[in-house]
């Protein structure tokens, strides 16, 4: 068996294409939908996540304001400058870029966020509200597999999904998005005996673990569906996922490439969650 590639870039650009006129419709009623970026110090990486976050927001007309701060701004400033942007009625959506700097707790400023503006996420309101089953604004990440699960006609229902990561931006809110679609699921983590063995039983693998090609072919089920959460660099630097894709996609039914799979996902859903932000802030306004 020779895996199908699930190509997050196209699903994300039919998202992205499917949130301009929602967009167009709040602009024509008077409410520009707009999303706040804050960046702390000068991680590459979190320059190019940004980077393509604001390229996003203009692709899609969304408003973005950008607030790049130092790498010395202390705790008490950002805390201050989000609770600004809490108040600003002309913002509907806050990201805060991570990983922060050391002397800032990302637990303080995750809390610190609105939840209702809280676009990623994370803010433990939106933690319980996806933990119960009430609408909420979900996961960036998880929210985009879920939505290339269905682009690609893969069904939940019944299904034994396994995960492998436990952290509270991708492992947790996938384990309770799969379990909403009637899945069987497992998390599995850095104490979980015979990884491989629990693996085999996935009809759906999520890894997100963050070591490079850890996951191969000996820890695929035959016919699985596997979604590479990973962002690493192999021996020679090249950018790479959890999975070992070629040798995974010999068992695979739908594997995800890296790049080029989960990534453009997260943004989309990132988008995704600023209109519905903003939408819902205007149905409030109206009322």
């Amino acid at each position: 068996m020779t895996a199908q590639i699930i190509d997050g870039k196209a699903i994300a650009a039919r998202i992205r294409s499917q949130l301009k006129p929602r967009v167009e419709a709040l602009k024509q009623q008077g409410h520009e939908p707009s999303l706040a970026v804050v960046l702390v110090g000068s991680n590459q990486a979190s320059q190019v996540y940004v980077r393509n976050k604001v390229r996003a927001c203009a692709d899609t007309g969304i408003r973005s304001i950008e607030k790049r701060l130092p790498e010395n701004t202390s705790e008490a400033e950002l805390l201050g400058i989000i609770d600004d942007l809490n108040k600003d009625p002309d913002v509907d959506g806050i990201l805060v870029q991570l990983p922060l700097p050391r002397h800032i707790s990302s637990l303080k400023v995750i809390d610190a966020i609105s939840a209702d503006k809280d676009v990623d996420g994370f803010h433990v309101v939106n933690a319980g509200r996806l933990l119960v089953g009430r609408p909420g604004l979900r996961p960036c990440t998880p929210f985009g597999i879920m939505k290339m699960l269905e682009a690609s006609g893969v069904s939940c229902e019944g299904k034994r999904a396994v995960v492998v990561g436990r952290s509270n931006i991708v492992g947790k809110p996938m384990a309770l998005m799969l379990l909403e679609k009637n899945a069987t699921v497992s998390i599995a983590h850095s104490h979980t005996a015979d990884l491989r063995a629990l693996c085999r039983e996935a009809d759906i693998l999520v890894a997100a673990v963050g070591r490079a090609k850890i996951i191969n072919a000996s820890y695929v089920k035959e016919g699985a569906v596997v979604i590479d959460v990973g962002m690493n660099r192999d021996e020679n630097g090249r950018l790479c996922g959890d999975v070992n894709t070629a040798s995974a996609a010999e068992k695979a039914s739908y594997i995800t490439p890296v790049p080029g799979g989960v990534g453009p996902m997260t943004i989309a859903m990132l988008l995704a969650n600023t209109v519905d932000a903003a939408s819902a802030r205007f149905a409030a306004r109206l009322k």
